[in-house]
């Protein structure tokens, strides 16, 4: 920040030279039409008086006009390399104070419309906060510097929230909704934060913002979670297993929550038991397919060759650019139907169960490579949950 107002300094300084040094040259002039006025009335002064001793007979006409001739030299030697005189109407006084009302006029103006706030907060998200109550701070600076923010105030209700202040952290989710609308994931995050604010108790707001987040994306992470809370908070174990159940199917494999989460439903499941209940089967895991049927154009037909591979795939519309889903064939077997499902991911945490749109892709490579090949055909963006058969052509040169 020192650097800015440093550099500003020097800018107004620049500008006020434009506004001081015609007055400083001003003032010169002014002395030089001083010195050129008193030299004039010092030659009307000389003439007057060789006028008068010429009318009391000391000079005659001849030496009168030796005289004057010679205090006109004079004249002419003292004001020799005198500028012009200056004509201005704007006199000293306004320069001057233009001067004083420049700089104090462009830093009211600054303070008012400018950035400074911002200048320095970037400043300040250059260097890793030293602490949670240090990094808080920022957060809600940046939340007042840039109030239309969504991802600021989700930030901000996220640190609250670790601060376990969890009335601050609700309004500032609430304005994040306000800010980018109802999406599940901050409805979800709403929620929770009103459920802690209110000591835990459950009301019909919490119930209509999960219900309206798990209608939008029925695997809102925050959302099911919560839920299970609620209910093993009063003691309706068998839907606080259910709704972990189906929050640990949504996790990636190896995700460090999921050992405390599979430690709360079988808590649920002892205190279930504990009651005289009988606990109900687990609900599957959600498991996405797609079949589709892969064909060749008639161009492409005359110049692939039967061992050249293809590689038929789904990728998310939004998400990584890996493939989801991975059949590998080749030309020979054209054309085929195959289903693409969670089994042929080829990472656990890429399913096609993971995203909600997805494209699907078939690709002839003769060199074997699934990331580039001669020919590719390529689907419009579908669910991923569809069940009707698609239908893939590859017509186009891979680019």
């Amino acid at each position: 920040m020192i650097d800015f107002w440093l550099a500003a300094g020097l800018l107004l300084l620049i500008a006020l030279s434009f506004i001081l040094i015609p007055v400083l040259r001003g003032r010169r002039a002014q002395r030089e039409e001083d010195r050129t006025a008193l030299n004039v009335a010092l030659y009307q002064e000389r003439v007057a008086e060789l006028q008068v001793q010429y009318e009391e007979g000391g000079l005659t006409a001849e030496q009168l006009e030796t005289g004057r001739a010679e205090a006109a030299r004079e004249l002419l030697a003292d004001t020799e390399g005198v500028a012009p005189a200056r004509v201005s109407s704007l006199g000293k006084a306004l320069p001057l104070l233009a001067a004083v009302l420049v700089p104090v006029l462009g830093l009211g103006l600054y303070l008012h419309f400018g950035a400074s706030d911002k200048v320095e907060l970037t400043r300040e998200f250059s260097q890793p906060p030293q602490s949670l109550e240090e990094m808080v701070s920022r957060l809600e600076r940046a939340a007042a510097a840039q109030p239309e923010s969504a991802e600021g105030w989700y930030f901000l209700g996220r640190a609250y929230m670790a601060q376990n202040r969890a009335a601050e952290a609700a309004k500032a989710f609430e304005r994040a909704v306000a800010v980018a609308g109802r999406q599940p994931e901050l409805l979800g995050q709403w929620a929770q934060a009103q459920y802690f604010a209110n000591n835990k108790q459950w009301n019909d707001t919490l119930q209509a913002l999960t219900d309206e987040a798990l209608k939008a994306d029925p695997k809102e992470v925050t959302s099911l979670g919560l839920l299970g809370i609620s209910a093993f908070e009063a003691k309706r174990y068998q839907e606080a297993i259910n709704y972990w159940q189906r929050l640990l199917n949504e996790l990636p494999a190896g995700d460090q929550s999921s050992v405390a989460l599979q430690g709360g439903i079988d808590k649920a499941r002892e205190q279930l038991l504990a009651s005289g209940g009988r606990v109900e089967a687990a609900p599957a895991k959600t498991q996405a397919s797609i079949k589709v049927s892969v064909d060749l154009a008639d161009a492409v037909k005359a110049k692939a060759l039967p061992g050249d591979s293809v590689f038929i795939f789904a990728r998310a519309v939004s998400g990584p650019p890996a493939p989801l889903a991975v059949k590998r064939v080749t030309v020979a077997d054209l054309p085929i139907t195959v289903e693409l499902s969670d089994a042929d991911a080829m990472m656990p945490q890429l399913k096609l169960s993971s995203f909600p749109e997805v494209q699907l892709m078939a690709r002839i490579s003769r060199a074997g490579q699934p990331t580039a090949g001669e020919w590719v055909g390529r689907s419009k963006p579908l669910s991923s949950s569809t069940d009707t058969l698609q239908q893939l052509t590859i017509d186009s040169p891979d680019k």
